[in-house]
Protein backbone atom coordinates (compact mmCIF):
# COMPACT_ATOMS: atom_id res chain seq x y z
CA UNK A 1 0.00 0.00 0.00
CA UNK A 2 1.08 3.47 -1.03
CA UNK A 3 -0.91 6.68 0.65
CA UNK A 4 0.28 10.19 -0.31
CA UNK A 5 -0.73 13.70 1.17
CA UNK A 6 -1.77 15.20 -1.96
CA UNK A 7 -5.17 16.31 -2.96
CA UNK A 8 -6.47 12.97 -3.70
CA UNK A 9 -7.75 11.93 -7.29
CA UNK A 10 -11.21 13.89 -8.70
CA UNK A 11 -13.52 10.86 -7.74
CA UNK A 12 -14.86 11.54 -11.89
CA UNK A 13 -11.23 9.93 -12.40
CA UNK A 14 -10.84 7.14 -10.19
CA UNK A 15 -12.88 5.06 -12.62
CA UNK A 16 -10.48 5.00 -15.67
CA UNK A 17 -6.88 5.67 -14.15
CA UNK A 18 -5.83 2.11 -14.96
CA UNK A 19 -6.83 2.45 -18.42
CA UNK A 20 -3.84 3.01 -20.89
CA UNK A 21 -2.54 6.56 -21.74
CA UNK A 22 -5.27 7.84 -19.42
CA UNK A 23 -4.15 10.87 -17.75
CA UNK A 24 -6.25 13.25 -14.99
CA UNK A 25 -4.55 16.25 -16.19
CA UNK A 26 -4.80 16.55 -19.74
CA UNK A 27 -3.48 20.22 -19.06
CA UNK A 28 0.09 19.20 -18.59
CA UNK A 29 2.47 19.14 -20.72
CA UNK A 30 3.79 16.22 -22.67
CA UNK A 31 7.37 17.13 -21.29
CA UNK A 32 6.37 17.07 -17.48
CA UNK A 33 3.80 14.33 -17.65
CA UNK A 34 4.11 10.97 -18.22
CA UNK A 35 2.31 8.81 -20.99
CA UNK A 36 -0.22 7.40 -18.85
CA UNK A 37 0.96 4.04 -19.14
CA UNK A 38 2.49 3.39 -15.51
CA UNK A 39 -0.57 2.61 -13.53
CA UNK A 40 -1.97 0.29 -16.60
CA UNK A 41 1.17 -1.02 -16.64
CA UNK A 42 1.12 -1.89 -12.61
CA UNK A 43 -2.48 -3.46 -13.14
CA UNK A 44 -1.29 -5.70 -16.26
CA UNK A 45 1.46 -7.11 -13.79
CA UNK A 46 -0.66 -7.58 -11.05
CA UNK A 47 -3.24 -8.91 -12.71
CA UNK A 48 -0.79 -11.49 -14.60
CA UNK A 49 0.10 -13.00 -11.15
CA UNK A 50 -3.35 -13.62 -10.18
CA UNK A 51 -3.91 -10.06 -7.78
CA UNK A 52 -5.54 -6.71 -8.34
CA UNK A 53 -4.27 -3.27 -7.41
CA UNK A 54 -6.96 -0.40 -6.42
CA UNK A 55 -7.13 3.23 -5.80
CA UNK A 56 -9.04 5.03 -3.62
CA UNK A 57 -9.23 8.95 -1.91
CA UNK A 58 -8.43 8.53 1.73
CA UNK A 59 -11.05 10.83 3.99
CA UNK A 60 -8.40 13.00 5.60
CA UNK A 61 -7.01 13.72 1.64
CA UNK A 62 -4.22 12.01 -0.14
CA UNK A 63 -4.60 8.98 -2.47
CA UNK A 64 -4.02 5.19 -1.28
CA UNK A 65 -2.61 2.58 -3.69
CA UNK A 66 -3.03 -0.94 -2.52
CA UNK A 67 -1.12 -3.94 -4.72
CA UNK A 68 -2.78 -7.47 -3.38
CA UNK A 69 -0.62 -10.25 -4.78
CA UNK A 70 -1.62 -13.82 -4.05
CA UNK A 71 0.31 -15.48 -1.51
CA UNK A 72 3.82 -17.20 -2.61
CA UNK A 73 4.16 -14.59 -5.23
CA UNK A 74 6.40 -12.24 -4.01
CA UNK A 75 8.87 -15.28 -2.89
CA UNK A 76 8.61 -17.01 -6.49
CA UNK A 77 9.87 -13.42 -8.03
CA UNK A 78 12.46 -13.18 -5.74
CA UNK A 79 13.79 -16.36 -6.39
CA UNK A 80 16.72 -16.09 -9.16
CA UNK A 81 15.23 -17.55 -12.34
CA UNK A 82 18.11 -20.73 -12.86
CA UNK A 83 17.35 -21.37 -9.23
CA UNK A 84 13.59 -21.83 -10.10
CA UNK A 85 14.35 -23.72 -13.07
CA UNK A 86 16.45 -25.93 -11.46
CA UNK A 87 19.85 -24.96 -14.05
CA UNK A 88 22.74 -24.02 -11.92
CA UNK A 89 25.48 -22.55 -14.43
CA UNK A 90 28.19 -24.61 -14.78
CA UNK A 91 26.49 -27.93 -14.02
CA UNK A 92 26.58 -30.77 -16.58
CA UNK A 93 28.31 -28.81 -18.96
CA UNK A 94 32.08 -29.74 -20.14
Amino acid sequence: MVEDTGPGIPPEHLPRIFERFYRAEPSRARQSGGAGLGLAITKHIALAHGGRVEASNLPEGGARFTLVLPEGVLHTAHTPLLERSGRHPGAGED
